[in-house]
């Protein structure tokens, strides 16, 4: 084989790698990033509501869409930092004010260098900056959309933290695939199974579930086809 198909082939799965990397980044900061979008244009709105109230014209749709965009990306560099498992194990109360307070830690800074930098560009120097934030800075603006950026951290956070503690992918099933009484049969079919798993395994040894054709084996494989399975709701009599 010559050299350059063994360099084409050894190229291509580093590309797939690389492929696969990217997607996988885009889908974990696609949630927050299309969360904030909604969020942020409607703060937006109330505010050019507010404005047209008194003749002023207000558009900030590219605004709240870089916002969105630097609010997806904070939250994708800051849970790969390690100390955001911190408070995994503990009651949910902790693990959401804690990520809440570290991405709204890590917005500010990124506004405040964002601001550094078109204070470098309009021909500003650094030793100038505290001075300029102090007398020319608008902070309660700044600080204002800091006030509801926390408010949608939370309500991200809360959101994410019961996702993941119901499964990935329940709360979906639950606000959009499930009536509320499948939601609800739904719960009492799987205590009931989980019940029945339970006390199966308390009366076998594992060495039984891995015999095929074995009772216990046969009564473990209808257990989990059952929880794969969708609800199947009762029809209502005529």
């Amino acid at each position: 084989m010559s050299q350059p198909a063994l360099a084409g082939s050894a190229t291509a799965p580093f590309l797939r790698r690389a492929f696969d990397w990217w997607i996988a980044q885009v889908k974990h900061a696609l949630p927050p990033t299309i969360f904030f979008f909604v969020g942020f244009n409607l703060i937006l709105w109330t505010k050019r509501l507010i404005l047209e109230e008194h003749g002023v014209e207000f558009s900030g749709f590219l605004t709240a869409t870089l916002a969105a965009l630097l609010v997806g990306k904070a939250v994708l560099v800051t849970d790969n930092l390690p100390f955001m498992r911190r408070f995994d194990g503990a009651p949910m109360i902790q693990p959401i004010l804690f990520k809440s307070s570290i991405y709204w830690l890590c917005v500010f800074m990124v506004r405040l260098a964002e601001r550094l930098v078109h204070f470098l560009a309009a021909g500003g120097v650094i030793a100038d900056f505290p001075t300029h934030l102090v007398e020319h800075f608008s902070w309660p603006r700044f600080l204002s959309i800091q006030v509801w950026l926390m408010v949608l951290f939370l309500v991200y956070v809360t959101t994410h933290e019961l996702n993941m503690l119901i499964g990935d992918g329940e709360l979906y099933r639950l606000f959009f695939r499930w009536r509320s009484s499948e939601a609800k049969l739904t719960r009492r079919q799987r205590i009931r199974l989980l019940t029945r798993l339970n006390r199966l395994t308390e009366a076998n040894p594992i060495e039984a579930f891995s015999e095929r054709g074995s009772r216990a084996h046969a009564e473990l494989v209808d257990i989990l086809h059952q929880l794969a399975s969708p609800p199947v709701v009762p029809s209502a009599r005529a």
